[in-house]
């Protein structure tokens, strides 16, 4: 038979636990409030966080590609459509998600936020 360990969760700070946590001083337990509405919410924006991020790159690399003439007019004009259409995606899951614009922007510490 397996040994199957309990999976552990890594964080710098318990305060990124604390929306799912029911706190005594508030009448709750101290456990974990694992209601799957928010457990969704949280991960829809970890995992938009982390397309938006991609997204960002994405064009970042598209526009040095354009300034160092490495793409074609037809190149450049599908590349400009894809991204457009990716960037109005994105918009449509953080306004299904409920999320703000600046929900999704990341800290990067000593480079500032991410847009």
């Amino acid at each position: 038979m397996s040994d199957i360990s309990r999976p552990e969760v890594e964080a710098t700070s318990l305060k990124a636990f604390a929306p799912y946590i029911s706190a005594p001083e508030n009448g709750g337990n101290g456990r974990l409030n694992l209601d799957p509405d928010s457990v969704k919410n949280g991960l829809g924006k970890l995992v938009l966080t982390l397309v938006k991020l991609l997204h960002e790159l994405l064009e970042r690399q598209a526009l040095r590609r354009i300034d160092g003439g490495g793409l074609r007019d037809d190149e450049i004009e599908r590349l400009g459509e894809a991204l457009m259409r990716q960037a109005e995606v994105i918009e449509k899951l953080r306004i299904e998600f409920g999320l703000e614009k600046d929900d999704l922007n990341l800290d990067l510490g000593p480079l500032g936020k991410l847009f």
